[in-house]
C-alpha cells in the first residue's frame, strides 16, 4: 500500500490515502527508519522498504501491513 511518511513538530507520522488515515508513528524498529517495521498508534504495523538513511520526508513509499511484530 502506498504511504507516505512526514515529521511535523518532532513526530513522526504516516499516512494512507486510500484509507485517509493518518496515525502517529509510535515505535520504530530501525534507528534509521528504511529497511524495518514501523508502529502507528492505532496498532498496525507496517514494512518500509530500504532507502538510505539520509532520504528526505515527506516521501510516498510501498510498504507493507502485517499483523505482528516478531520479539526478539
Amino acid at each position: 500500500m502506498k504511504v507516505m511518511i512526514r515529521r511535523a513538530e518532532g513526530q513522526l507520522s504516516a499516512y494512507v490515502p486510500k484509507k485517509d488515515l493518518e496515525e502517529p508513528i509510535v515505535e520504530v524498529e530501525k534507528e534509521s527508519l528504511w529497511g524495518g517495521w514501523v508502529r502507528l498508534a492505532n496498532g498496525w504495523v507496517l514494512e518500509l522498504p530500504w532507502l538510505a538513511e539520509d532520504t528526505r520526508l515527506p516521501i510516498t513509499v510501498e510498504a507493507k501491513k502485517r499483523a505482528t511484530v516478531e520479539e526478539d
